[in-house]
């Protein structure tokens, strides 16, 4: 895995180098998201394998905590950008250290979320069926 580009996403700026976006406030800091937000920076990389990697790391490190450790503000938590690039950093030297059994690990926590996301949207899919059902209801006179 060769470098990435770290930066403060600015709204409405679009990008042409496979990129994915880290939150960088609340209590939710460091998770990865695939769309921007108004409180993200963007991570840049050459490729599209360095950036699902990146992406797992980073939803890796959030999950474990890794970001949270670095949380400043009374009100409203915050991570730096420079706690953030330190912390993905250590987390991509740790990824180069442990050579094939990180790769699996990436691999299954990247499995692991596709099937989060098909989840999802079977849950979203039965909504609007009980949605659907409870309005046929009503149309059809039921009151």
């Amino acid at each position: 895995m060769s470098t990435f580009e770290l930066k403060t996403h600015q709204i409405g700026r679009t990008y042409s180098s496979p990129h994915f976006f880290i939150l960088n406030k609340g209590l939710n800091s460091g998770k990865p998201l695939s769309n921007p937000c108004p409180n993200c920076f963007v991570v840049q990389t050459s490729t599209e394998k360095e950036k699902n990697t990146l992406f797992h790391l980073s939803m890796m490190l959030q999950i474990g905590g890794f970001y949270a450790y670095y949380l400043k503000g009374s009100v409203i938590p915050f991570i730096s950008i420079d706690d953030c690039r330190n912390t993905l950093k250590k987390g991509v030297k740790f990824s180069k250290n442990s050579g094939f059994e990180f790769q699996k690990s990436i691999k299954v926590v990247a499995s692991i979320d596709k099937k989060q996301q098909e989840l999802k949207e079977t849950i979203s899919k039965l909504e609007n069926l009980k949605l659907s059902f409870a309005n046929s209801l009503i149309q059809r006179g039921f009151k």
